[in-house]
């Protein structure tokens, strides 16, 4: 049987994967400085109020709607503000979805997109799994990370059809900055391209930078088309209960809702119960937000008095999100020191090559995880370092 060329040639695991499942399967306990899934760190959730929000009579009527029910779409809107309809919005069941549909909306097989690099890997992926590639444009740091407006404009071909960015960037935790955002939705005008804009991560500012774009909301009549996309995963802690929504403003904004209501109407993916829920569910969000900013904060105070101590070690400015990138010598490449990392301290941490980051300087840690693994992670691997 021939498989699909838009598949990986093999599913054969890295060598950092293959360590961690040879280690678990011993027996041996690993401290996870990478999780980024809140429901295994601790949190302590409205655990009732969740339930009888599943439970509401109403999780047992179908009554589809492409977009998704206007119940739901009224509350998202309500959560986000700035002027945000109901009308505006299309229900997806999962941010990752809400790509796929907006792949198939905007480009046809051979097109490409472009995504400001370094980012989340999946990006690929989901992209080459529509006939599409994702183009990587380096972004640079000084001082903060920057976009490259000059490398995204040289990077445009006649078969560019969007832009990506991720707002705040996972994992840099950059912040798109008020004059980025103008030079970005003009360029895009400009060349007659979208702007997916990805904010899961919106609501978890930390350093907050004085010229950062909050949202990308704030532009009620932005120059290009822009799709903004979010979910329940990151707004309320709640990964488990898949339902991710995109927000459409710009030209052309009513057409691109009407197709991506036809695309929608021939998956119908989102679950009537989390649907009815999720007025409730958001309700309840911000005290779990709330909590989960806490951890961030509680474990970028611990990196930082432990890095007090580590004069070979610092950290980049952590804008937003819920990672942080430690720079270490670069005296091996990053895949090898997270191996030994691995199998010499029984810690598991992401080499900054997963995620695009240039050179071997990097690792990402997660400050998700809980207060006292982190801490005794940090103890496990800065000998190592």
């Amino acid at each position: 049987m021939r498989l699909s060329s838009r598949l990986p040639q093999g599913f054969e695991p890295n060598a950092l994967a293959a360590s961690l499942a040879r280690l678990r399967a011993q027996g041996q306990e690993v401290l996870d400085l990478t999780v980024s899934n809140p429901t295994r760190c601790g949190f302590t959730y409205p655990e009732l109020e969740i339930r009888q929000a599943l439970s509401l009579p109403s999780v047992l009527a179908y009554d589809p709607d492409a977009q998704g029910s206007r119940s739901a779409r009224e509350a998202i809107a309500a959560h986000h503000g700035h002027g945000l309809r109901a009308e505006d919005l299309l229900l997806t069941a999962s941010t990752s979805e809400g790509y796929g549909l907006l792949f198939k909306l905007l480009g046809d097989p051979g097109d490409e997109v472009l995504v400001p690099s370094p980012s989340y890997p999946l990006f690929e992926w989901l992209a080459r799994l529509e006939g599409l590639t994702a183009r990587p444009v380096p972004s640079y740091f000084h001082d903060r990370w920057h976009l490259d407006l000059g490398a995204l404009e040289a990077a445009v071909s006649p078969r560019t059809r969007a832009v990506v960015v991720v707002n705040p960037n996972n994992p840099t935790g950059h912040f798109l900055t008020t004059v980025e955002w103008a030079e970005l939705t003009n360029l895009c005008a400009q060349r007659g391209l979208a702007l997916l804009v990805d904010e899961v991560f919106a609501d978890y500012a930390l350093e907050v930078a004085d010229d950062q774009l909050a949202t990308a909301l704030l532009d009620l009549t932005p120059s290009c088309p822009v799709f903004l996309l979010s979910g329940l995963s990151k707004v309320a802690g709640l990964p488990q209960l898949k339902l991710g929504w995109i927000a459409v403003r710009g030209p052309g904004a009513e057409d691109a809702l009407e197709a991506l209501a036809f695309l929608a109407d021939q998956y119908l993916s989102v679950s009537a119960p989390v649907q009815a829920a999720a007025p409730r569910l958001l309700e309840l969000a911000a005290p779990i937000r709330t909590r989960i900013l806490g951890r961030l904060w509680t474990n970028l105070a611990t990196l930082d008095a432990a890095l007090a101590h580590q004069p070979q070690l610092s950290r980049l400015p952590v804008e937003g999100g819920w990672s942080v990138l430690l720079r270490r010598p670069a005296v091996d490449a990053d895949e090898a020191c997270a191996l030994r990392l691995l199998e010499e301290a029984s810690v598991l941490v992401h080499p900054g090559s997963f995620f695009d980051l240039p050179g071997d300087g990097h690792l990402v840690l997660s400050l998700l995880t809980r207060e006292s693994q982190f801490r005794e992670g940090l103890c496990r691997i800065f000998p190592w370092l």
